[in-house]
């Protein structure tokens, strides 16, 4: 019996694809549309097992799943999510390929964020590595391990711009800049998606489009924002990630500017399709075609689903029910065309094909363990971290201590030893017994009797549950005498009996995410008195942050010596913040965000356009400084660099015409340490008002004692310009700009161009 042509491989994508769409049923194209969410326990249905009888709380884990493999072997489901082992994916990815009519091998989704087993710094604190190449690499290890597990696909990157550290989001994106969030994206696509090999997953930046500006920083919230801020801001980094080959794309929830995200045409086909030229596929966020009904839209399920698919979605996420069952009769009465189904369908079973699924749709249970028990990913979890920590402040040297000469350690805090918190959130196939805590680690290298711990201050539960929990079972419960004046007490005393005591302070992982927004940035808890009290005795304090935003951290700035933004640094978290304490590292992680100094001033960003008495910038409120705590791009290190001989190529050039930047950086300190080269740029004046400073390159290099390099950067039309709201396109103006290089969005040694007819 001859071979059909999709199952030809020396036929090409297009060919297969074109053949397989020809076979399929108005309701198996339905299918292929739809992905679902798959909570079983692995283990097949019992045969006659009574659904009925079962507890309401077990019946979702039962009668879902047992749905969904009827819907699987029947052709009615293109994709799952939640499939956590290569055995389990094997199972089910049989009644795909073995048991339904055409075998059309599952699209397995996860949200693989920061790691699989390893778990590597959040986001945000991959981005304040400022390196393109360690981002990369990071994301490499994780969709091994990943692609390991029996996982085809990943929803990430999240390239939102978030601008309100309110939204508990902000965890999963690279701050406030489009350009350094630009150059984060395509890092992240590159290492996840790459050239589609047997080890890497199907990328998928979210959420289109604006999701980080949700009024009030609150998730889910809809979204207003201008067209220049659209263009400007929120869209580079999609860009990017579409140039650097992105083959799926996310929607976003909420509405924006009026129209829900996930059945808006303007922004699925006129802006990601024809403007930006995707050509991949378009996949809703969880639920979000149901939704438009609940968001007062759609008047229907079927209405939903119509428009959803109108408007260029191509694949619905739901828990249940999803709406585009309902697309074969749509197509029947009319209210959508076959053709516009097929589009679809063909560009989902596209990447099914580029993915090599039909060749290879089973994941080597053999090979699993050796792949998530990689040393070398271990290592790049440590060095990624080491990387990414920021040193906030160090008044007198005050570090990095002298394990020679520390005497008695005292670290407090619950979130020193916390096995899962410093992990951070999105993340569920970790082990938490490789978690290497702030505790254990300063413990191997000074000796346990040099150092005590006591954890102090707890850290109270959210006021409502995360609903994530119940996906991570090594959540680690507070217990209910977290402000035990007891506990205080005996941290207080131990500080007060050493010679120095290392506060780490922060919020669980679970109070920052998705549905983790935020009413305020104050540490939670009684942590603030904790280390007031701690000061108070005299012993030297450093404090380490462990958060994923700025927080409220005015007295310690004041107070404090030494404050070390941790992140939530991952498997080898301790590690990495011993190595900085203790000096191993130089510290060259920079903020991606402007760290205020008061909830109050939100949004609070660099790049903000100059108004009415300047001069007065930092005196907008009555009662407190309108300047941040630490600027963007803000970061210390153990060693000084000095900054000489800026040039600017030629001092005028046409429109249309490009130039390099180019500065000294020497290494005038003892030791070897990375910087991060920082170039802004500010429009004088055009046919719009332009922000007082854009960061428009960066460079991370290393540098030996007494060593000068030359950093270049260039500054080309695609740096000059930006989108007019009045032209409704991009603009080259004829002005002069002033040029700014230096370690953060301060920058002072300047220089200018001009740019003429």
């Amino acid at each position: 019996m001859p071979v059909a042509p999709y199952k030809n491989p020396e036929l090409s994508v297009d060919e297969r694809v074109a053949d397989l769409l020809s076979r399929l049923t108005l309701e198996e194209k339905a299918g292929q549309l739809t992905q679902y969410f798959y909570t079983g326990t692995g283990e097949p249905i019992p045969e006659g097992l009574d659904i009925e009888s079962l507890p309401p709380e077990h019946r979702i884990h039962v009668e879902l799943p047992a749905r969904i493999e009827a819907a699987v072997k029947a052709g009615r489901a293109g994709s799952l999510l939640f499939i956590r082992t290569p055995e389990l994916s094997n199972r089910l990815q049989k009644y795909a390929v073995e048991e339904s009519r055409l075998g059309i091998p599952l699209l397995f989704g996860f949200d693989v964020v920061h790691g699989w087993r390893t778990a590597f710094p959040v986001p945000i604190a991959l981005a304040a590595t400022w390196s393109e190449h360690t981002v990369e690499a990071v994301q490499s290890a994780a969709a091994r391990e990943a692609r390991a597990a029996g996982v085809h696909w990943t929803f990430a990157p999240m390239i939102d711009i978030a601008r309100d550290p309110r939204w508990g989001r902000m965890i999963e994106g690279a701050g406030e800049d489009p350009v350094l969030g630009a150059a984060m994206a395509a890092a992240q696509v590159r290492g996840f998606q790459g050239d589609f090999g047997d080890d890497k997953l199907l990328a998928g930046p979210k959420h289109f489009l604006g999701y980080g500006a949700a009024r009030g920083g609150r998730d889910y919230d809809d979204a207003e924002i201008s067209d220049s801020e659209l263009w400007n801001v929120y869209l580079p980094p999609f860009r990017a990630a579409v140039e650097a080959g992105a083959a799926n794309v996310m929607s976003a929830y909420m509405d924006l500017n009026g129209v829900p995200a996930a059945a808006s045409r303007r922004l699925l086909t006129g802006i990601l399709r024809e403007q930006l030229g995707f050509d991949g596929f378009v996949v809703s966020d969880a639920n979000a075609v149901r939704s438009l009904a609940v968001q007062h839209f759609a008047a229907d399920q079927k209405d939903a689903a119509v428009r959803a698919l109108g408007a260029g979605l191509d694949m619905e996420m739901c828990a249940f029910d999803p709406a585009f069952d309902t697309l074969p009769d749509a197509v029947a009465n009319g209210s959508i065309s076959e053709e516009a189904l097929d589009d679809a369908v063909r560009r989902v079973l596209t990447v099914k094909f580029r993915l090599g699924l039909f060749e290879n749709p089973y994941a080597d249970e053999a090979a699993s363990d050796a792949v998530l028990a990689s040393p070398e990913h271990r290592t790049l979890a440590r060095d990624a971290a080491e990387q990414a920590i920021v040193l906030l402040k160090n008044a007198g040297h005050a570090l990095p201590l002298d394990a020679n000469a520390i005497g008695r350690v005292a670290v407090v805090g619950p979130l020193a030893d916390a096995r899962r918190d410093l992990l951070g959130p999105w993340i569920f196939a970790h082990d938490t017994s490789e978690t290497v805590t702030i505790v254990d680690a300063l413990r191997a290298v000074l000796g346990e009797d040099a150092v005590s711990y006591e954890a102090g201050a707890g850290l109270p539960e959210r006021l409502h549950p995360s609903p994530f929990d119940v996906l991570d079972p090594s959540i680690e419960r507070t217990p209910d005498d977290y402000d035990d004046d007891a506990a205080i007490d005996r941290a207080v005393v131990l500080a007060a009996a050493s010679d120095v005591a290392i506060v780490v302070v922060g919020q669980r992982q679970n109070q920052i995410g998705e549905k983790a927004s935020a009413s305020t940035l104050d540490l939670p808890g009684r942590q603030l008195e904790q280390l007031r009290r701690i000061h108070a005795t005299g012993t030297k304090v450093v404090l380490v942050v462990v958060s994923g935003r700025p927080l409220d951290i005015r007295w310690a700035d004041e107070h404090v010596p030494a404050i070390v933004q941790a992140w939530y640094p991952g498997s080898r978290a301790g590690e990495a913040v011993a190595a900085v304490l203790l000096g191993e590292v130089s510290p060259a992680g920079r903020l991606p965000f402007t760290w205020p100094r008061h909830v109050g001033q939100l949004p609070l960003i660099y790049a903000h356009n100059r108004t009415f008495e300047p001069d007065d910038q930092d005196r907008r409120y009555f009662d407190e400084s309108n300047a941040p705590l630490y600027p963007f791009g803000h970061g210390l290190s153990y060693s000084t660099f000095e900054y000489s001989n800026l040039t600017v190529g030629s001092p005028a050039i046409a429109v249309g015409d490009s130039t390099t930047v180019a500065v000294d950086v020497t290494n005038t300190g003892s030791r070897e340490a990375d910087e991060v080269v920082q170039l802004y740029v500010h429009q004088r004046y055009g046919t719009a008002s332009r922000p007082v400073r854009e960061l428009k390159g960066f460079r991370r290099v290393c540098l030996t004692a007494g060593e000068t390099q030359r950093v270049e950067f260039p500054l080309t039309p695609a740096e000059l310009r930006y989108w007019n709201s009045e032209t409704a396109s991009y603009v080259q103006d004829v002005t002069t700009f002033d040029i700014g290089i230096g370690a953060d969005s301060t920058a002072t040694l300047d220089a200018s161009l001009s740019v003429i007819r």
